[in-house]
């Protein structure tokens, strides 16, 4: 039988080799089981609403064509953003400042999920930007569904990145490197979570000796005081 792996606030140096024994952990943390209602509305609403017209497919492919990049552009401009002053005063989002203390300390759990706030205002805002762009009920539901699907996956992933579940398949040590490599290696690199196409394409992915160790890549923009809020 699988051990029960505790819900501490840090992720624990446990020998837990499979994705059974890390799973519990997972579901404990507020942001996946709302994805998972939220998943589980939109499957519902999507089977009473039927219809199977072959646009439905051209939603789904599109979103998932989207999502390496959409991923790359919030982990760089949104995540990675610089406090500034504007008119006298800080501009400094909360997911900036959360994702700040998360490179501080890659192995708190808490860090590592999308932050409440955020995660709703994540969800209402692919729920309206779906609905402008194709303003048909039965592909909006088609684009809800995909999204939490990915949105699901995007949280499952990064967080088996941080546990010490070791790499068992290739293409699961390719994501699991490159984002070690963010982290520890030089934060200016290795922008994706799911997948790296947009880092391919984007040229942010070199080899790892191809650039230098970061000393900003556990204290970002190179402040002194980071913290989540």
């Amino acid at each position: 039988m699988a051990a029960r792996i505790a819900a501490p606030e840090r992720f624990p140096d446990v020998d837990a080799r499979t994705l059974r024994e890390w799973a519990p952990l997972f579901w404990r943390q507020p942001s996946p089981r709302i994805i998972a209602v939220a998943l589980a509305a939109a499957i519902a609403a999507r089977a009473a609403v039927g219809g199977h017209r072959a646009a439905n497919l051209v939603v789904i492919v599109a979103l998932i064509a989207l999502q390496p990049f959409t991923e790359w552009l919030l982990h760089v401009f949104l995540l990675h953003f610089r406090p500034r002053q504007v008119g006298g005063r800080t501009v400094d989002p909360f997911v900036a400042r959360k994702h700040r203390a998360h490179h501080r300390d890659p192995q708190h759990i808490g860090l590592v999920f999308v932050a409440l706030p955020a995660l709703v205002g994540l969800i209402v805002v692919f729920a309206l930007l779906t609905g402008l762009v194709l303003r048909n009920l039965e592909l909006w539901l088609t684009a809800q569904v995909t999204g939490m699907v990915l949105l699901l996956l995007y949280e499952w992933t990064h967080y088996l990145i941080h546990t010490a579940y070791a790499p068992r398949t290739r293409l699961y040590r390719y994501v699991w490197r490159a984002h070690r490599l963010h982290h520890f290696k030089n934060e200016h690199y290795w922008f994706g979570i799911t997948n790296h196409l947009a880092d391919h394409v984007l040229r942010t992915f070199p080899d790892k000796n191809a650039v230098p160790t970061s000393p900003t890549a556990r204290n970002l923009h190179g402040e002194l005081t980071l913290g989540a809020g």
